[in-house]
């Protein structure tokens, strides 16, 4: 294997979620600065999932017109679009419009919402392309996702965002009856270490970075030696000798086919066993991708701001070690599935606990609390990732119609999980955030 392959692999990958996921952990910066104020994740999260619009029209297409849709050309409109967008956020991110008599920072919106067309629509189309090389740099680009995730925490850790010292308050001391004196922390974040605009160009230089391993897995010579025995050009196989024109991707379900005939991809695994597996990639992704996320701060601050941002730190290293792992250890096993699920839900239903009894949640006094909170944070993180690996890897072996559809469930769970949490965490608040500084639990 080659590992410029290799090495264009990861970086390919991490152009799929960099954008969003940036922007999502620079939210502590950004939040004090805009008139929507912490309302933003809400619409983030409505944003993202109008942008389904990108990943269903591709699905559509390779549905109802397999081989019409330029997948390569696709996929350098979105990697430049999500380029450019990340530039102008640098630019616009604080303008604000009055719309209806309000203050809204609509330039933000906006780009947000050609970012997260960018982000979603590459689980449609990053994955098929894929197809070109050979399986094992599959499991590679599955790290390059887990980069994209892992790579704006560390850089958002560097610019100190959300960091928070305890300090006395002296405007609230309290005499209490027998004379002593009593002081209130208050929580005060400390100013990043660089500005939000830097931070944007940044991400826009790691898309600018995903474009150029693109470019290079399209053209360069050592790439070309590492396509298996056909060559793929929009979901069409290429073979040499016996046939020139076999077309890879072909629907999934065949109507012309007998019911009891399994048409899926080649006929290795049965319809139920098909469904197995898209039922659990769609768990695992509603799950990693939104229904945890979006309490982890509940689960983890009662514990104190050290530990949320190790639990948050440690969670995005898990993701593409739980993919370094699947390289050397790629088990297809469907029954390992099932209990890698179960061990990871159960992970995830403790986090949920824990987020559920915020801000007083089991041992929040001691430290085995916080140690416990971590520890459930990378074994959710770790197993769950193993798994949609594996998914991935199955899929892949299934032609490039399967992986497209592959795509396709990821961001179906993602969708249902947002629809689910949305109305809990910002309608209901359902959920409730302690004080980092002055939380107090019997």
């Amino acid at each position: 294997m080659s590992l410029l392959t290799h090495l264009l692999a990861v970086l390919f990958g991490m152009g799929s979620w960099v954008s969003i996921n940036g922007l999502w952990v620079e939210l502590p910066l950004i939040v004090p600065q805009i008139p929507e104020g912490w309302y933003l994740p809400s619409y983030l999260s409505i944003l993202i999932q109008m942008a389904n619009v990108g990943p269903l029209f591709v699905t559509l297409m390779h549905r109802f017109r397999p081989g019409a849709l330029n997948e390569t050309a696709v996929i350098y409109v979105i990697i430049v679009l999500g380029t450019v967008a990340s530039f102008l956020l640098g630019f616009f991110w604080k303008e604000t419009v009055v719309v209806a008599g309000v203050s809204r920072s609509v330039a933000l919106l906006v780009l947000t919402f050609f970012l997260a067309t960018v982000d979603c629509t590459s689980s449609v189309t990053f994955l098929p392309f894929m197809m070109r090389l050979k399986p094992q740099y599959l499991t590679t680009y599955y790290i390059g996702e887990g980069v994209s995730g892992l790579l704006p925490a560390l850089v958002a850790l560097v610019q100190g965002v959300g960091v928070v010292h305890c300090l006395n308050n002296t405007q609230s001391l309290n005499h209490s009856l027998n004379g002593s004196v009593t002081f209130d922390l208050q929580a005060q974040y400390q100013p990043a270490n660089f500005s939000a605009e830097v931070f944007f160009f940044f991400l826009s230089a790691m898309m600018l970075v995903s474009l150029g391993a693109f470019l290079l897995l399209n053209y360069h010579p050592a790439v070309a030696r590492e396509h298996p025995t056909g060559r793929y050009t929009n979901g069409v196989k290429e073979k040499s000798q016996k046939n020139r024109q076999l077309v890879e991707q072909k629907p999934m379900m065949d109507p012309y086919k007998p019911p009891n005939q399994n048409s899926f991809g080649t006929g290795a695994y049965s319809w139920m066993q098909v469904l197995y597996i898209f039922v659990i990639l769609a768990w695992a992704n509603a799950l990693t991708n939104v229904v945890l996320p979006s309490v982890q701060s509940y689960s983890c601050m009662p514990y104190g701001n050290k530990v949320y941002h190790l639990s948050a730190t440690m969670a995005a290293v898990s993701n593409p070690l739980a993919c370094f792992i699947a390289m050397f250890l790629p088990i297809r096993s469907l029954l390992l599935m099932a209990a890698l699920t179960v061990v990871g839900t159960g992970a995830g239903a403790y986090i949920m606990g824990t987020a559920v009894l915020s801000p007083c949640p089991l041992l929040v006094n001691d430290t085995s609390g916080g140690v416990i909170i971590v520890l459930a944070w990378i074994v959710f993180i770790l197993t769950l990732s193993y798994v949609k690996v594996i998914i991935g890897v199955i899929l892949r072996d299934e032609g490039h119609s399967a992986l497209v559809w592959c795509g396709a469930v990821v961001q179906l769970g993602s969708l249902l999980g947002a629809v689910t949490m949305f109305p809990l965490v910002s309608v209901y608040s359902f959920f409730s955030s302690g004080d980092p500084c002055n939380t107090k639990c019997p």
